[in-house]
């Protein structure tokens, strides 16, 4: 993950910074609860909820007209997933609270509106990138990590302060798609059983965050 996330810093960065409008972006979003299941059979399921907390990141954006931004973005969340599950080898239903961490590179697009004069800034855009994803079982110490496909929705507003620095809120919605590419092992322990996910995670956040104009003054839209 460093390797791939250094790689695209670099591509990224050198020509972003050389440029008049680039803008650093700080994260602080709460994301809501989350259901997964999946069910083969009635020995063969899992049912868990990955609990919703704060995730956090950052953003190093390129605006290449004053209505248009392109961002590479990094966010980190840390939570647990409690779930019950039943796999081959078992005897019965198990319950284990699972902790989870999820590291998000994602690629974004923005659209800005301002009014002439005004602070305030509404955006909204799109996101693609790859959600690496690691699980451990507390109960075993075992742990499994995995690369999904991974996008993403957002709308808010940036309220300048000053011609340095705004005030972000944002809504957004962000999916890892698990079943491309194989599933999320979740080691269970005990004669190798285990559990493989394979539905899509869907999840909403509420927050926002600030924002640094580091090649000049926000420039105002039409």
């Amino acid at each position: 993950m460093k390797t791939i996330l250094s790689i695209l810093l670099l591509c990224f960065f050198i020509p972003a910074m050389s440029q008049k409008s680039t803008r650093l972006n700080g994260y602080a979003v709460y994301v809501f609860d989350d259901q997964f299941d999946s069910y083969y059979s009635n020995s063969d399921y899992y049912n868990g909820k990955f609990k919703g907390g704060l995730q956090w990141g950052v953003g190093l954006e390129f605006l290449p007209t004053p209505m248009n931004g392109i961002e590479l973005i990094y966010l980190n969340q840390q939570t647990t997933a409690p779930t019950s599950y039943w796999a081959p080898g078992q005897i019965a239903e198990r319950h284990t609270n699972f902790d989870v961490g999820f590291n998000w590179a994602m690629l974004g697009f923005n659209r800005y509106m301002r009014k002439p004069g005004s602070k305030v800034e509404g955006f909204g855009g799109g996101m693609i990138g790859a959600a690496f994803i690691n699980v451990e079982n507390p109960d075993n110490g075992s742990d499994n990590s995995a690369t999904k496909f991974a996008w993403g929705l957002r709308l808010g507003a940036n309220i300048w302060a000053s011609e340095k620095l705004a005030i972000k809120l944002q809504g957004q919605l962000m999916s890892a798609v698990q079943g491309a590419g194989g599933g999320l092992y979740f080691g269970t322990g005990g004669a190798g059983a285990g559990v493989s996910t394979y539905s899509s995670m869907l999840q909403f956040g509420l927050g926002g965050g600030l924002t640094f104009a580091l090649g000049g003054a926000a420039k105002k839209t039409n």
